[in-house]
């Protein structure tokens, strides 16, 4: 019964971590992208970031982030065989690619809160897709355990990357397209109050 609680809770943090982990990315990507704004609003932009993402991070990752371990850890002292199995191994070293990632997550919001920005929010979209990924195997991991379908899971996460991949590249040619557009707007817009001061002029 001790485990079961230990189980629930362990759930219960994953949950919330990974919201996070899904989450505070995606702020990175408006973050960066508010770069492309003009100053005054850009700077109204970024401090509002720069606060959700402390706020999220801070408030909502990290004490789940230490949920999920303690409650892992709990979980092990209480079943230590669980250890000897296989496909714990494969799971534990993904949650220590995890756990760097939440760390990275925070050197980055150090960074932009610096006005230093490594990655574009091109980028940041294929950032936010990590955490997806890793996801998904762990929990194919969870269910199937030592059964695991390495051919089928492995042809799963491959097409999965594919399609992301697909929709990242397709979302940037629609942003480039509008942003041609309003360009092409904005400068008939120019000529046409060009030929308007000349005609008033004449």
């Amino acid at each position: 019964m001790t485990y079961l609680w230990f189980k629930a809770f362990h759930l219960v943090g994953v949950v919330a971590w990974f919201a996070g982990l899904f989450y505070l990315p995606r702020l990175f990507v408006y973050h960066a992208e508010a770069n492309e704004q003009p100053e005054a609003v850009r700077t109204v932009l970024q401090q509002q970031y720069q606060i959700m993402e402390k706020r999220l991070y801070r408030i909502i990752m990290t004490p789940a982030m230490v949920l999920t371990v303690a409650m892992a850890i709990a979980m092990v002292i209480v079943a230590p065989d669980l250890l000897k199995e296989p496909w714990l191994h494969i799971k534990l070293g993904l949650v220590v690619v995890l756990l760097g990632y939440h760390h990275f997550c925070a050197r980055l919001m150090k960074e932009m809160a610096a006005g230093q920005f490594r990655f574009t929010g091109q980028q940041f979209r294929w950032f936010n897709e990590f955490p997806t990924v890793l996801f998904v195997i762990i929990v194919m991991l969870a269910v199937f355990k030592n059964s695991f379908p390495t051919s089928a899971a492995s042809w799963s996460v491959f097409g999965m990357i594919v399609a992301m991949a697909a929709i990242i590249q397709l979302y940037a040619r629609k942003r480039r397209l509008e942003k041609e557009r309003l360009a092409a707007s904005s400068n008939e817009s120019d000529e046409m109050a060009d030929g308007l001061r000349a005609k008033g002029s004449a």
